[in-house]
């Protein structure tokens, strides 16, 4: 028995208070149950190849697109929001490019270790509880439980955008027994603008928008890939090394991003500092001293390297 919630709207309004003081920008609550248009959606992306290597992405279908395949008895995802905007920029403009949501320390550990903190005060304040949280480490439709718990709409890039906030999020859930009353989701207002379609410079975005080949996209060939970069990308990846942000500069909804408050994910001084010599030149040692606690390390040294040298030899 829950700690005298009626309704649950008192539960829920304890969370979202103890959410926000840990950081995170916006949360909403959505009905644990199958996702059915969002399952056929996936499915004909998939077979379609538009996940390109991301062999990952096929398994566990069945727990994708239903949270109760992946928390039994689950009946609320509640989804959040941590800002991660940093528009400092490198100090040598000709140095390879990073995204900015790899600054600084793993998100990963830096956004779970919070919703762990979340997680033991909703049983200590609230009842025993069942369930588990997540941080891009499972196979949970993120986006979607975003958009369907009101914390944005999914736009053109296929990304979600807040209208207060832009773009420049993490998304995280938590899935549990609990239930709390659902919040509506957010109109899309993305409208004629085709900003990020005409910007994305390897034409990964679909003409029409809200459909993202994975297999053209920057990000991937630089992150996820681990075979050669092909061909095709030749003089296409306007000097990104991990990640890509061009959609999500050109996005006219992130007038509205504000720098993140998250000491961790600010970037070590030497990240910012080194000029494209010093990439080119890039040492075991160094990767490991600079990104000893990033992102970046899943690209691994040797993936960075072929991502450098892939660069150099297309401005020869």
């Amino acid at each position: 028995m829950l700690k005298g919630y009626g309704d649950n709207s008192a539960a829920k309004k304890l969370i979202l208070e103890e959410a926000h003081r840990l950081g995170f920008s916006f949360v909403g609550v959505a009905k644990a149950d199958f996702l059915e248009p969002e399952a056929r959606r996936l499915e004909a992306w998939l077979n379609e190849g538009r996940h390109g290597k991301m062999g990952y992405l096929e398994n566990h279908f069945d727990k994708r697109v239903d949270p109760r395949k992946l928390v039994p008895g689950a009946k609320s995802v509640i989804s959040l929001l941590y800002n991660y905007h940093n528009p400092a920029l490198q100090k040598d403009p000709a140095a390879p490019k990073i995204s900015q949501y790899a600054y600084g320390e793993d998100y990963h550990f830096v956004v779970k270790d919070k919703l762990k903190s979340l997680f033991t005060y909703i049983r200590e304040n609230i009842g025993e509880i069942d369930g588990r949280v997540f941080v891009d480490s499972a196979p949970v439709m993120e986006r979607d439980w975003a958009l369907k718990a009101g914390n944005g709409w999914v736009g053109k890039h296929t990304l979600l955008i807040h209208p207060k906030a832009g773009s420049y999020f993490f998304l995280a859930e938590l899935i549990s027994d609990l239930d709390l009353p659902a919040d509506a989701p957010m109109k899309d207002y993305c409208g004629t603008c085709r900003r990020c379609i005409d910007a994305c410079p390897t034409d990964a975005i679909a003409p029409e928008g809200y459909l993202m080949d994975g297999s053209k996209c920057i990000s991937y060939v630089t992150i996820e890939l681990k075979e050669a970069i092909p061909e095709d990308f030749r003089g296409k990846m306007d000097n990104w090394m991990f990640g890509c942000d061009i959609c999500q500069q050109v996005c006219p909804w992130n007038r509205f991003a504000t720098s993140h408050e998250e000491p961790s994910f600010n970037p070590p001084p030497d990240l910012m500092e080194m000029r494209q010599e010093d990439w080119q030149e890039l040492t075991e040692e160094t990767f490991r001293k600079v990104f000893r606690r990033s992102a970046v390390k899943r690209t691994k040294y040797t993936g960075l390297q072929r991502n450098i040298s892939f660069l150099r030899n297309a401005d020869e």
